[in-house]
C-alpha cells in the first residue's frame, strides 16, 4: 500500500479519474445513431442500453452501497472492471452486430454490456470516492464533493469531440474499435484511481453489525428529513432532464440554429460549473439546505419569466424573450448539476459519516426514478400538445412544436414549486454541520 497522506492524491485526483471516466456515460448521444445503423437494428431499440445503464447506475448505488461503506478499495475495484468490461464487451456485441446484421443477439448483448455491466461500475464508482473525499475536506466538503461531480459532469463536454474524431478515424468499423480503445484508457484511468484512494489514516468506521448501525436505521432516525431530501432531489433531476432533453430543439425555436452546438456545449459548462460552484458556495452556509433553496428559486423565477413572456413560443421575434430563454437553460443546468453534488454533503449534515456512503446510494434511487420520468414526461407533453410546424434552416425542413416545448414549463413550474416547499417546510434547519 502506497503510505501516502495527501488529501489531493488520496481523494481529490483519484475521484476525478474514476469520475471523468464513468461520466462518459452521458456521450451515449454521440454515437447511438452509430451503433443502430451498424448493427441494423432502430435508434429507438438501441436507446434503452442507455435507460438501462441510468438505471443500473441507481440500482447498483442503492444495494452496492454498504459494500463502498465498508472497503472503498473493493468497490472501486468492482468499478474500474465493470465499467471496462462493460465497454469491451458492449464493443464486442456491436462488432458482431455488424456481422450479423439484424441479430438479436448483438441488441441484448448490449444491453447487458453497456446497461447492467457498466452500470454496477457507474453506481459504485460514483460512490466510492466521496465519503473520502468529505473525511479528507472535512472543513470543504461541499468544494471536494463539487469537484469530484463536476468531473462527473464535464466528462461529456471532454469526451465527445474525442469521441467523434475517432468516430470519423477509424474507418470502417470505428464505432465498435472506439469501445475497445476506450475499455483500456479508461481501465487505465480507474484502476490508478484505485490504487491512489484511501480514507484519511486516522478515521476508524464504524462497526456496521451493531443494532442501530444499519443505513436504514439510521434513516429511521429522522425519516420524514429522508423524505424531503430525497424528493427535493428527485423533483430537480425531472424537471432538469425535462428541459435539458429538450435543449436543442428549444435552442433551434428561438431563431439560434447556428449556435446550437457552441451553446449545448455552454450549458454543459453550467452544468458542471452547478455541482462545484453550488456546492462550494454551500459551505459557507451554517445550513446546507440553503442551497438548494436558492437553486429553486431561481429555477422558479427563470421558468416563470419565460412562461409570462411566451419566450419559446414567441420564436426569437424578441431579443429580450430570446435572452430569457438562454437563461433559463443556463440556471436548469446549473441547479441540476448543483443537486447532485450537494446531496451527499445535505445528507451527513443530517445523519453524520456512519453509513453515508450506503445512505447516499439509496437517495441516489431518486435519480433511477427521474430518469425514467423527466424524458418521457417532457415527450408526452410535446407530443401530445401544440402544433408541429416546419422550420427551414440550411436547406432542411425540420419539424418543430414551440407551443409543445412552452407547455412543458408550467408542469416544470409546478414541479420546482412542490420540491422549494419540500426544502422550507419537510427539511429542517440543521445549523451545526456533521464532522
Amino acid at each position: 500500500m502506497i503510505k501516502i497522506q495527501n488529501k489531493w492524491i488520496r481523494a481529490a485526483i483519484p475521484a476525478l479519474l474514476l469520475h471523468c471516466s464513468i461520466g462518459t456515460v452521458y456521450c451515449w448521444s454521440i454515437f447511438s445513431q452509430e451503433i443502430a445503423d451498424y448493427i441494423g437494428f432502430s435508434k429507438g431499440a438501441t436507446e434503452w442500453a442507455f435507460s438501462f445503464a441510468i438505471f443500473f447506475l441507481g440500482m447498483s448505488a442503492a444495494f452496492l452501497g454498504n459494500i463502498v461503506e465498508k472497503d472503498i478499495h473493493k468497490s472501486s475495484l468492482i468499478a474500474s472492471i465493470c465499467f471496462a468490461a462493460g465497454m469491451a464487451g458492449t464493443g464486442f456485441f456491436i462488432w458482431f452486430g455488424g456481422a450479423h446484421r439484424g441479430n438479436v443477439l448483438s441488441l441484448i448483448g448490449i444491453y447487458i454490456c453497456y446497461g447492467f455491466i457498466m452500470g454496477i461500475g457507474l453506481g459504485t464508482g460514483y460512490l466510492s470516492p466521496v465519503k473520502t473525499l468529505m473525511l479528507w475536506f472535512e472543513d470543504r466538503k461541499g468544494l471536494a464533493t463539487g469537484l469530484a461531480v463536476a468531473g462527473f459532469g464535464a466528462a461529456k463536454a471532454i469526451a465527445s469531440p474525442i469521441m467523434q474524431a475517432m468516430l470519423d478515424s477509424l474507418g470502417d468499423g470505428g464505432i465498435y474499435k472506439m469501445f475497445l480503445i476506450l475499455a483500456v484508457v479508461y481501465f487505465i484511468m480507474m484502476f490508478v484511481g484505485h490504487i491512489l484512494l484511501a480514507k484519511p489514516e486516522g478515521w476508524h468506521e464504524p462497526a456496521t453489525t451493531e443494532k442501530g448501525a444499519r443505513a436504514i436505521d439510521v434513516i429511521k432516525e429522522k425519516p420524514v428529513t429522508f423524505v424531503g431530501i430525497w424528493l427535493m432531489f428527485y423533483l430537480n433531476i425531472t424537471c432538469g432532464l425535462a428541459l435539458i432533453s429538450q435543449e436543442k430543439m428549444i435552442i433551434k425555436c428561438i431563431g439560434l440554429v447556428g449556435m446550437v452546438g457552441i451553446l449545448s456545449s455552454i450549458t454543459a459548462i453550467f452544468n458542471a460549473g452547478g455541482r462545484l460552484g453550488f456546492s462550494a458556495w454551500a459551505d459557507t452556509f451554517k445550513d446546507r439546505n440553503s442551497i438548494y433553496k436558492i437553486m429553486l428559486i431561481l429555477s422558479i423565477a427563470a421558468t416563470g419569466l419565460v412562461i409570462v413572456t411566451q419566450g419559446i413560443s414567441n420564436r426569437g421575434e424578441n431579443t429580450f424573450f430570446m435572452i430569457l430563454v438562454l437563461i433559463l437553460l443556463f440556471v436548469v443546468n446549473a441547479g441540476y448539476g448543483g443537486g447532485f453534488s450537494n446531496v451527499p454533503t445535505l445528507l451527513s449534515d443530517h445523519y453524520g459519516m456512519k453509513n453515508i456512503s450506503a445512505i447516499h446510494g439509496i437517495t441516489l434511487s431518486a435519480w433511477v426514478i427521474a430518469g425514467l420520468t423527466g424524458n418521457q414526461l417532457s415527450s408526452f407533453i410535446v407530443n401530445h400538445f401544440g402544433e408541429w410546424v416546419p422550420f427551414e434552416h440550411d436547406g432542411i425542413t425540420e419539424q418543430l412544436n414551440p407551443t409543445g416545448y412552452q407547455m412543458v414549463l408550467y408542469v416544470t413550474l409546478v414541479l420546482y414549486i412542490i420540491a422549494a416547499l419540500s426544502s422550507f417546510f419537510i427539511v429542517p434547519v440543521n445549523s451545526k454541520k456533521s464532522k
